[in-house]
């Protein structure tokens, strides 16, 4: 397996000719939660200097609105994102922060059978896992089932192979990502996702110019971003899962978390100064 170099290794010339980037949310842009000044301001930064930035997350569509849309009660201004793409890959907001709207790689009556399904699969699980449980966000989830693994819960190794032994039985394709085991019927994975939006969004194929963009992840779920990304970048607390992944990042940053996303964000402005 390719080893992670230290990110001051990533040829400037690389760097230069970046023109997107798609980053993982939690515990990538997020730290315990929420996403710190510094890693906002990356994403500002990067939009200014013309890059495209997409985040895609195993979280809910319904829990990534308030990122995409904003939040006029609470005065929670939309962050500074070209799409954001759910559910590992599944389900999208998309267009201009005022006025974006949800699309989905499956229609709408594959939705609701496969939802009917998942219910059943979460009821196995948590009566067969006594210590598993269905996350907090499901309710905003339209086409993924997701346990709790270490956000509030914290499962064992064993019982989180369980709960993805379960799954699989059930016929979902599965990932582990750094808080949640995720289920869904369909072969959606943050690579297919990001390849998907590229041509929604754009209009492009996202195989034709990978030498152009960047992937920023933490953990088990980016797994398929990792290997098919040239540019790749992981957050320093990857370190903690590294032995368990099949592929790793390129380049590693100093900092772990938010801090280590705004490390990311700064070799690629700083490489684009004259």
């Amino acid at each position: 397996m390719q080893r992670m170099r230290p990110l001051h290794d990533w040829p400037v010339s690389e760097r230069q000719a970046v023109v997107g980037v798609f980053t993982d949310i939690d515990d990538t842009l997020t730290t315990h939660g929420h996403i710190t000044p510094d890693a906002l301001q990356a994403l500002q930064q990067l939009k200014a200097a013309g890059l495209q930035v997409i985040a895609i997350t195993g979280r809910p569509i319904g829990w990534c609105e308030r990122l995409a849309r904003g939040d006029a009660d609470t005065g929670h201004a939309p962050w500074p994102l070209d799409a954001v793409v759910a559910e590992n890959g599944a389900v999208a907001w998309v267009g201009p922060a005022s006025n974006r709207s949800k699309i989905y790689q499956q229609e709408a009556a594959v939705r609701a059978r496969n939802r009917a399904r998942m219910r059943s699969v979460a009821s196995r699980i948590t009566s067969q896992v006594p210590a598993a449980q269905i996350t907090r966000d499901s309710d905003g989830r339209e086409t993924d089932l997701a346990i709790d693994a270490a956000e509030f819960a914290q499962l064992t190794p064993q019982e989180i192979a369980q709960v993805v032994a379960i799954m699989e039985a059930e016929g979902l394709h599965t990932t582990v990502s750094s808080i949640h085991i995720h289920g869904c019927y369909g072969v959606f994975n943050k690579w297919r996702g990001a390849c998907w939006i590229a041509q929604q969004l754009l209009g492009r194929r996202l195989e034709d110019e990978i030498g152009q963009w960047v992937f920023v992840g933490d953990s088990g779920n980016d797994v398929a971003m990792f290997e098919h990304f040239v540019h790749s970048a992981g957050v320093a607390n990857i370190r903690t899962v590294a032995d368990r992944l099949s592929h790793l990042p390129r380049y590693v940053a100093p900092s772990e978390r938010g801090a280590g996303f705004a490390e990311v964000a700064a070799a690629i402005l700083q490489a684009r100064q004259p």
